[in-house]
């Protein structure tokens, strides 16, 4: 139905619909290795794009600012019934439309402008939109930011308690964008509670490990819990809030109308459709498939000579120094778009290079395990990066050979 889809735009409207057929041509090519991306399923595809995308719903279910929000009510509780099945939690907000918006409201919901915010430094693997100053986060609220211990390259629990303790917080942000190790919500709770702070965490990365139960879940931690639908969780693009009950009407009130308008219904019917997905048990499995995929990969990185930060990786990603062979994060991102492999350049721990160029690289498994890679794919994509860092002129034909065969063997959307 996809590929039908895609040759009734072109009919409609040819340029368009030529750019989208491209973009298919070459998620279906290239082997996806962006740790924030995947394939949505078909049935969360199409859900997008429904006459749902049709009708204003300002407001909650059963208390809307527009007539005519039966149906979309019905279908906004069953998302919000689903996600605090998923993660266990006593109230989920659904209309969030982004990872970025969902922890803008929580800092509307419980901090003044001005207000110091502890949250993971930036260029350590925490996001933007966890108090970076080029970010409203820290632009409007004190933000001061840990950072990773320069001998393990790991959160270093001690030296953050020491800095809530010195700067008492009144929020503590815990999460990240790019560490590849557990992250230990339960001692970020005793330091919450110890210094007085709201504790916000940030799961969006491994919201689909957590909802497998092969990551500690915050939940039962954090004050507020916010994420993605997308990345690990394989569902539309858009945001979500878990939170105690004691905070539902705060963070409610936040979302709309502290920062949001009306919200998008077909995007929330996809959400719906992904949660329903994921309380399913083929979904641990595949959840413990990317584990797998990425414990394989990284080890065949290691041997193929990349330095990867920390050693190792618990979750969904690896985080690769390139500098053993001379080059840098945007080399060898721009390399591998010429030989159908997609990643993106990433700042490591004190980075000497700047944002724009890094001395790192992001990979991740979420895509490939959904295409229906397993293990031994990942000692041939390893290889492929090796060969792009090391010999890329000489090899870059052989190189895209290897893709296409690999990429060939497991068909997307077919």
């Amino acid at each position: 139905m996809i590929k039908q889809t895609m040759d009734l735009i072109e009919k409609l409207d040819p340029e368009v619909g030529a750019g989208i057929r491209k973009e298919y041509e070459r998620q279906t090519r290239n082997i996806e290795l962006i740790a924030s991306e995947n394939f949505v399923s078909e049935a969360v595809m199409f859900a997008m794009g429904t006459c749902l995308t049709n009708k204003y719903a300002e407001g909650y279910p059963g208390k809307r600012y527009y007539g005519g929000c039966q149906c979309v009510d019905e279908v906004e509780e069953i998302a919000r019934r689903r996600a605090c099945e998923l993660f266990s939690a006593d109230h989920a907000n659904v209309q969030p439309h982004s990872g970025a918006n969902a922890n803008l409201a929580v800092f509307y919901a419980f901090l003044q402008p001005g207000d110091t915010v502890l949250g993971l430094n930036l260029a350590h693997g925490g996001h933007l939109s966890h108090g970076s100053p080029v970010n409203i986060s820290g632009s409007y609220f004190h933000v001061v930011p840990y950072s990773l211990n320069d001998e393990t390259e790991r959160l270093d629990y001690d030296e953050i308690r020491r800095v809530a303790k010195e700067i008492k917080p009144k929020l503590i942000v815990a999460g990240a964008s790019a560490y590849p190790r557990e992250i230990r919500f339960d001692i970020f709770a005793d330091i919450a509670k110890e210094v007085g702070a709201i504790l916000m965490v940030d799961m969006a990365h491994i919201a689909g490990l957590v909802a497998a139960g092969l990551h500690m879940s915050p939940v039962p931690y954090a004050d507020v819990v916010t994420t993605t639908t997308h990345k690990t969780l394989r569902g539309p693009r858009g945001g979500l809030i878990l939170c105690k009950e004691e905070h539902a009407k705060a963070i409610d009130k936040a979302i709309f109308p502290g920062i949001q308008g009306g919200p998008l219904e077909h995007i929330i019917a996809a959400k719906a459709v992904c949660f329903g997905e994921a309380l399913k048990p083929e979904f641990k499995e595949y959840q413990k498939q990317i584990i797998k995929n990425a414990k394989a990969l990284s080890d065949a990185l290691i041997n193929e000579g990349f330095r990867l930060i920390t050693g190792g990786t618990d979750n969904h990603l690896m985080l690769a120094d390139v500098r053993p062979f001379g080059i840098t994060g945007k080399v060898l991102q721009n390399r591998l778009d010429e030989v159908y492999i997609t990643l993106n350049k990433n700042a490591i721990p004190n980075d000497p290079e700047k944002p724009f160029v890094t001395s790192g690289v992001r990979i991740g498994t979420p895509s490939v395990t959904t295409r229906g890679m397993k293990e031994e794919d990942m000692g041939k994509i390893a290889h492929f990066i090796k060969l792009a860092a090391s010999d890329f002129e000489a090899q870059a034909d052989n190189i895209r050979a290897g893709v296409n065969e690999l990429c060939a063997k497991y068909p997307l959307y077919e």
